[in-house]
């Protein structure tokens, strides 16, 4: 039968279709292929022999429960219209129905897969989380060679690089990324902590400040390298900002210049250091540890009186610190004042235990006054809770000379030399 003369049919034609579909299912199955081809196809793959259909039931008049697009997608409705008419009493037949007149309606379809290149990044950087990055650079390197470059391969090839010292080729991965993204915020520090590593502090400047703009608390390395970039470049009134924005306090008060004055001398820069450290006693007479900091300055540049004098002043303000009294026995010490500085560095012992350095400036000063049992006692104290400490070892090979014994004294003067051997500092090329 023919799409039009299916409609044609008066109202005695569709009663005397209706008995014949009753008293045969088959050709009811036929008759709905004549309407919708695709129909018959699905049916007969799902349910190839359909129950009865019950008299007076017409999906035609239930439509309205759950065919409702048939009157809101126009250019659908001929399709939905012709399955409506359809009479299936099944249950199954129903679900059949609704099953393609969502495919028709919405085109639904299979959920697809990630593409291949999604699925190597998630391998690559599942690679890198669990800590192994040399492994994970080279599909990497796949990854962000394509074109058009596959978003966040540059990133996590960067992250690779840096983690493995390939220092040159995470600036690059980094360089790309930012191009990729000009927003990634982690590339954008991690480029300015390569360029620092790699000797570039000035460099790295301007991707450290944008990190610090965009998130001024959000990495208390980025903040620590900047103020050190700014060191290095010679902004120290930057850098004691950056110093009070990683620590909280106020860039101008005494506590800034405090902590200034300290990474100074951290950097080998002692003058700096003390002129930062008397802005800070300037600013407040009773800060602690400031005195201290100008006193190990004086006692750097042999100043002994000046090291006292500020020893005293910190003693006066901290008498609870140690290692004033560590500062003191030294400066006594090198004064040649053999009592007061053992005085002092008992005091300092009594204290804390916990340094090897009184220990071992107390074995000098048994030395000096001609002690060698009690100086061996305190530094092979020292030598059990350092010993890769070379003066321990060189001062001890003195004292057990003086003891005669010269094969301990020959075994810590060889051991004292690998030791400073070992710790020299040697070049490595970068990668």
């Amino acid at each position: 039968m023919r799409w039009n003369s299916r409609f044609a049919v008066g109202k005695s034609g569709r009663l005397a279709n209706r008995e014949d579909a009753a008293r045969n299912p088959k050709s009811k199955t036929e008759d709905a292929a004549a309407l919708h081809p695709l129909m018959l196809e699905h049916f007969s793959c799902c349910c190839p022999v359909p129950r009865p259909a019950r008299r007076g039931f017409s999906l035609m008049k239930s439509h309205k429960s759950f065919c409702w697009p048939v009157y809101t997608h126009r250019k659908n409705a001929p399709t939905l219209r012709g399955l409506a008419i359809l009479r299936w009493n099944s249950s199954l037949a129903a679900a059949v129905l609704l099953t393609l007149t969502a495919t028709v309606m919405y085109g639904q379809s299979p959920p697809s897969q990630p593409p291949p290149t999604s699925a190597s990044l998630q391998s690559a950087e599942q690679l890198l989380d669990a800590g192994h990055a040399e492994e994970a650079i080279p599909p990497l390197r796949q990854l962000a060679a394509m074109q058009p470059p596959v978003k966040g391969a540059a990133h996590a090839l960067g992250l690779a690089c840096y983690r493995t010292g390939k220092l040159l080729e995470a600036r690059t991965a980094f360089e790309q990324a930012i191009r990729i993204d000009s927003a990634d915020i982690e590339s954008v520090q991690m480029e300015g902590l390569t360029l620092y590593r790699l000797g570039q502090p000035a460099a790295a400047i301007p991707y450290l400040e944008r990190v610090q703009q965009w998130m001024p608390h959000a990495n208390a390395d980025a903040s620590y390298v900047l103020a050190l970039c700014y060191l290095n470049a010679r902004r120290y009134d930057d850098a004691r900002r950056a110093f009070a924005t990683q620590y909280g306090i106020e860039p101008a008060s005494a506590g800034a210049y405090l902590v200034l004055g300290n990474m100074l001398q951290t950097a080998n820069l002692p003058e700096l250091a003390a002129d930062a450290a008397r802005k800070a006693i300037n600013l407040d007479h009773g800060l602690p540890l400031a005195h201290f900091l100008v006193g190990e300055v004086d006692l750097f540049k042999s100043d002994l009186n000046g090291a006292l004098a500020e020893f005293e002043q910190e003693r006066a303000l901290n008498p609870g610190f140690a290692p004033v009294y560590d500062r003191l026995g030294d400066t006594y010490l090198r004064s040649g004042k053999f009592q007061e500085a053992q005085a002092s560095l008992m005091k300092a012992l009594s204290l804390d235990t916990s340094r090897t350095g009184p220990f071992i400036l107390m074995g000098k000063v048994l030395l000096r006054r001609d002690d060698p049992q009690a100086a061996a006692m305190y530094l092979q104290h020292a030598a059990k809770m350092d010993p890769s400490n070379y003066m321990t070892h060189t001062l001890l090979s003195q004292t057990y000379r003086r003891l005669g014994r010269e094969d301990d004294a020959k075994r810590e003067i060889d051991l004292a030399s690998k030791i400073h051997a070992s710790t020299e500092l040697k070049l490595q090329p970068v990668q």
